[in-house]
Parts: C-alpha cells; sequence; structure tokens
C-alpha cells in the first residue's frame, strides 16, 4: 500500500535504526551489509571527512535522505554537501535530515542484496535530481564507476580500478582506490 510523504516521514524519525527509504511511495528498510560493504563505506566517508573543511562541506555516512518527489527518498551510503544546507535542520530535532536539492557527491557502495535495486532505481534518481558526481564503488570488483554531470545535463562515465581519484565535485580531494579496496 503506498504511504504519504508525511507517514514516511514519520515512520523514518520514530524508527531511526530502521533506516528507510520511499520508493515510489512505498517503503523499504534498507538491508544489514557485508563487510566489504560497510569497510568500503567507512573508508571513503572516513577519507572525505579528513579531507574537507568542515565549515563547507558535511559529510554522511548512511545517513541524510536524498528527495526528488514526494514519491521517492533514499539514504546513499555517502554523500558530501555544502554545510550551508544544513542550516535549516540544525535545531530542528523534529525534521527528517532530507535534502531536495542537488548535491555534490553521492556514493553507493555494490551488496549482494541491493546492487540491482541500486544501480536500476537509485542511481537515475540521482541523476534526475542532477547530483553532480555519483561513484558507484564495488569492492568485490574492486572498480568505482564515477557519473559527472556535464554542462547539457547528460552524464559521462568513468571507471577506475585502482590509483587516485579526484572528484571533481569536491576540489583538493583525492581517494586512494589501492588503499580503499583491501
Amino acid at each position: 500500500m503506498p504511504v504519504t510523504e508525511e507517514t514516511y516521514r514519520r515512520v523514518a524519525l520514530e524508527d531511526p535504526e530502521g533506516h528507510w527509504e520511499l520508493h515510489n511511495g512505498r517503503l523499504r528498510e534498507k538491508p544489514a551489509m557485508c563487510y566489504a560493504h560497510n569497510f568500503t563505506m567507512t573508508y571513503l566517508g572516513g577519507q572525505l571527512i579528513a579531507q574537507l573543511d568542515p565549515k563547507e562541506f558535511q559529510v554522511r555516512i548512511n545517513a541524510g535522505h536524498l528527495q526528488r518527489t514526494g514519491e521517492t527518498c533514499y539514504i546513499p551510503d555517502i554523500i558530501a554537501f555544502p554545510t550551508a544546507l544544513a542550516d535549516r535542520l540544525r535545531d530542528r530535532p523534529d525534521a527528517l535530515e532530507t535534502y531536495e536539492v542537488a548535491l555534490p557527491f553521492v556514493s553507493e557502495v555494490w551488496s549482494l542484496s541491493t546492487g540491482g535495486y541500486d544501480v536500476d532505481k537509485k542511481l537515475p534518481e540521482y541523476m534526475k535530481r542532477g547530483d553532480l558526481e555519483i561513484w558507484r564503488l564495488h569492492p568485490f570488483e574492486r572498480t568505482l564507476t564515477a557519473w559527472r554531470r556535464q554542462p547539457d545535463g547528460t552524464y559521462s562515465e568513468s571507471v577506475y580500478r585502482g590509483g587516485l581519484v579526484q572528484p571533481v565535485a569536491l576540489p583538493g580531494v583525492a581517494i586512494d582506490l589501492d588503499a580503499l579496496f583491501v
């Protein structure tokens, strides 16, 4: 049964351990993940936190919601966004941390339970939102696929298998894939 955006926000706030998402008006709980997924997600998030000035950018790891419509709201594995976007939420214990505007950086990490769902459902929504840089890390194939928004609104796609990768939307940041994929 489809739920309203209001119901979704209430469920997500009342059950924060559930990691609830909304897809086409239906509640969906993010499942637990394997070690490789969690390590990759945590390592990348930690690298972003260490390299970004918190006065300018905030990072969330498996927290923060991206919304494009009232029927769709996802929790990416990692997001980085301008600190100013959090100002409206900072003193609101009753507000679900949700971002409707395009963000500079969004990343998903492949897992057996969500790999197809992420590619088929979530990544296209991030592109429709206009997020500037979208990463999909695959810890078992040891690959990073990066989609970068172009001036005409399309996305270029690049695949990396190692070395340093610099997110174009996060100046001064470099991620060492060889350390990430241990």
